[in-house]
């Protein structure tokens, strides 16, 4: 059986990041990728212009049906664009087993705003997020930027990473992942994670390159494809960072501004 992962996000129509890159980093790192859509988002590089939310019970539907009937070996989310939405996932997530207390695991990327700062839902949503997703994860995912919306924290170096693991996991997720790929600083890019009692350090190198979108998706769908392989979160962690390191290091320009990182160093090379 090839195993199947199942991601609950918005759609980039610049192909960069949202469910396109989870999808692209799904079939790279050998996993099926399943889709529920939230949002179509109209982007480019220049940034978000327009935005329709899906009704919540076509979310909900769409993780029942691919759950019931194909199987999911692991989830994650993306963008949920509101408070209505995200009751609807979870609650779907509960009747399908997915979340940190069943039996499939489930990766809540905290996608609050987009790369260009446009905020992806209002206050009643970050509650939401707050009070009914991160206590269903498994593994949290969030970036600085996302930290500060879901603390208050303004993280500046890595003891600044470790408190704010600590306050996060608090509020409920199994493991907390902060990603330090904002701490521009920092020579190197050392993420975190953290179980409540160990942290474990997931080191890389800092590439200087300007083409970074999609890398929060990268990483966190690279590790939703190690849980479904069957890893366990450190060693699905250390997968997701691997990958998207590499992802990192061959980005290419796209547009006038950010380009993505990309999943093509994982094909193979033509044949001539």
């Amino acid at each position: 059986m090839i195993p199947s992962a199942l991601t609950i996000a918005g759609s980039d129509s610049g192909g960069a990041a949202g469910l396109q890159a989870d999808l692209r980093t799904f079939l790279t790192c050998g996993v099926h990728g399943l889709v529920a859509v939230t949002a179509v988002t109209v982007q480019n590089t220049l940034g978000v212009h327009d935005r329709a939310d899906l009704p919540p019970h076509i979310v909900a539907g769409q993780i029942e049906a691919v759950a019931a009937d194909m199987g999911v070996g692991a989830a994650k989310t993306g963008m949920l664009a509101s408070a209505e939405i995200i009751h609807a996932v979870a609650t779907a997530c509960d009747n399908a087993e997915i979340g940190r207390d069943a039996k499939i695991p489930f990766v809540v990327d905290p996608v609050a705003a987009s790369m260009h700062g446009h905020p992806l839902f209002d206050e009643a949503g970050l509650h939401a997020l707050r009070d009914e997703l991160l206590p269903r994860a498994t593994v949290l995912t969030p970036n600085l930027d996302e930290v500060r919306l879901l603390t208050g924290m303004t993280v500046t170096d890595r003891d600044g990473m470790h408190t704010a693991a600590v306050v996060l996991h608090r509020m409920g997720p199994r493991y907390v992942l902060v990603k330090s790929g904002h701490l521009q600083a920092d020579p190197e890019c050392v993420d975190l994670l953290f179980d409540g009692s160990t942290f474990v350090e997931l080191p890389g190198q800092r590439y200087p390159t300007p083409h970074t979108h999609g890398a929060g998706d990268t990483m966190a769908s690279a590790l939703t494809a190690g849980l479904a392989k069957g890893m366990s979160v450190v060693e699905a962690a250390r997968y997701g960072k691997w990958f998207v390191s590499h992802a990192v290091e061959h980005a290419y320009p796209m547009g006038a501004k950010v380009g993505p990182v990309s999943a093509f160093w994982r094909l193979a090379p033509e044949e001539r």
